[in-house]
């Protein structure tokens, strides 16, 4: 598999931790102390990491940090999203659209050779 593919499948799956770390608990825990959220957060962020950081070692071995990093930021778009939506019952909003147009030109811009 190309080390591309490696990589986002596992940006991919830590985004889903990571949103779900950030912004779960504010429908889940809002009625617990800020404290306990906190540590169920870092809890669920500690899956994040295990697979954020081998994502990032595989990814550095061909793309540049520019380019991990813009991927890893239209990958977050890309959960965030759909988390925001579906789980979270948000509106969808037209400025999604927009944002994802803008990520397109940085994509763009950072892996043209």
């Amino acid at each position: 598999m190309p080390v591309i593919w490696k990589t986002a499948g596992l940006l991919v799956l830590s985004n889903v931790f990571m949103t779900f770390a950030w912004y779960g608990h504010l429908k889940n825990l809002a009625s617990k102390p800020w404290w306990i959220a906190a540590l169920i957060s870092w809890g669920i962020a500690l899956f994040e990491y295990l697979l954020q950081v081998p994502a990032n070692r595989i990814g550095a071995t061909e793309l540049t940090l520019g380019q991990l990093k813009i991927m890893q930021e239209v990958i977050t778009l890309s959960v965030f999203v759909p988390f925001a939506m579906f789980y979270m019952n948000q509106p969808f909003k037209l400025d999604y659209v927009w944002a994802a147009l803008c990520m397109a030109g940085a994509v763009y811009f950072i892996f043209r050779s």
